[in-house]
């Protein structure tokens, strides 16, 4: 076996929990192969290098061997070089900001103003 669809493989080196996510994956344009979009079905192949977009963060994998089987997680560096950088790794845990917007009971509905005074805070914020 030379070559395996990309959706298979990346199940397989326990990227994503099921074959559908890793299908979903790659219809939402988060899989790429040699920097192109990939689809489910496109073929992978050793040495092909994925990137793989997981929230605000890009993994890096390359292709050292092709399965379609799932493997234990101590098998994966067999059949995967992981080339994600540090950084990366850091975006899925950074602290995000949070704003909490409390108003009165009873208050009712914001006005015109309240709303002004409000998207011009969150404008500053961004």
């Amino acid at each position: 076996m030379d070559s395996v669809r990309i959706d298979k493989y990346l199940w397989a080196i326990r990227v994503f929990k099921t074959r559908s996510d890793a299908t979903d994956a790659c219809n939402g344009n988060k899989v790429k192969i040699a920097g192109t979009n990939a689809k489910p079905s496109k073929a992978v192949k050793t040495g092909d290098v994925i990137e793989i977009r997981k929230g605000p963060a890009v993994f890096t994998y390359k292709v050292l061997k092709v399965t379609e089987s799932r493997m234990g997680a101590a098998l994966v560096p067999d059949y995967a070089e992981d080339l994600t950088p540090e950084t990366e790794r850091f975006k899925l845990h950074a602290p995000k900001e949070t704003i909490v917007l409390q108003r009165d009971r009873g208050a009712g509905r914001p006005t015109k103003r309240d709303r002004r005074q409000l998207e011009e805070l969150l404008g500053t914020l961004e």
